[in-house]
């Protein structure tokens, strides 16, 4: 089998559950090398305990930058690129939401998240993309969301964010161009992960109804996404927002 990102080295944001933890494991299997971030050293050591249990010949490290400061990613990254020699892959996974109406929406939950979702991609962004140029080029990834597209009827904050990951990637995307950098993102629609799995049955089935391919996606449909965009498959793709949500109605 032909793997899409040998001899690739990749950092994943948001990397220890959920879509982060299946995006790392599918670029290990690739033939990459993954730096996962977590929020905690012990989540992130953690996934990397996991991900070595499945297959010990995988290169995986577990770091645990505070996001929403810069010269932290800063001093992250320049450590990945001495250790590697160099940084072709970065994913801004990383996230939260809050889902209170706008009555009762407190500034400082808004501010969280635009912090995390918002300033941490651009961070991560502006301290790697000095070093893809260097090196001839690099691909950055965002996590977007359909809500991004949509919007939500509560929980303001996130979709919001998730409109300037969109901004920020076509912007990214015609500025780095001539370096050699791509910058896309993927648009997750409702996908299994611990929140949705928590769900009443009830409710899973008429989120399923809604959508036209008939299910709800998995962790594993957006970490195919990443791959194909990260790959040389996608060479000719940038500043795209992929929409990987069954063709979901809101």
């Amino acid at each position: 089998m032909m793997k899409l990102l040998k001899g690739k080295v990749a950092m994943v944001t948001g990397g220890t559950r959920g879509i982060g933890l299946a995006t790392v494991r599918t670029f290990l299997e690739n033939g990459a090398s993954v730096v996962l971030c977590g929020s905690k050293p012990q989540t992130a050591e953690k996934a990397v305990q996991t991900l070595k249990a499945e297959n010990p010949e995988y290169d995986v490290c577990g770091i645990s930058p505070n996001l929403s400061n810069y010269q932290e990613i800063e001093n992250a990254i320049k450590d990945i690129v001495q250790k590697y020699g160099k940084l072709d892959i970065v994913v801004n996974n990383a996230g939260i939401s809050c889902s209170d109406k706008i009555y009762n929406y407190k500034p400082e939950d808004f501010d969280k998240i635009i912090k995390l979702n918002v300033n941490a991609s651009f961070y991560t962004s502006r301290a790697v993309a000095p070093f893809m140029k260097e090196q001839g080029g690099g691909v950055i990834l965002n996590t977007s969301s359909m809500v991004s597209v949509y919007g939500q009827p509560s929980g303001v904050g996130y979709p919001t964010s998730k409109f300037a990951i969109n901004g920020m990637t076509k912007s990214l995307a015609r500025e780095l161009a001539k370096d050699n950098i791509r910058v896309n993102a993927v648009a997750p629609g409702v996908t299994d992960t611990d929140m949705v799995s928590a769900l009443p049955a009830q409710l899973r089935e008429r989120i399923t109804s809604s959508i036209p391919l008939g299910r709800i996606g998995t962790p594993q449909d957006i970490a195919n996404a990443f791959l194909f965009l990260a790959s040389d498959l996608a060479s000719y793709i940038t500043g795209v927002v992929l929409q990987v949500d069954g063709c979901a109605m809101t």
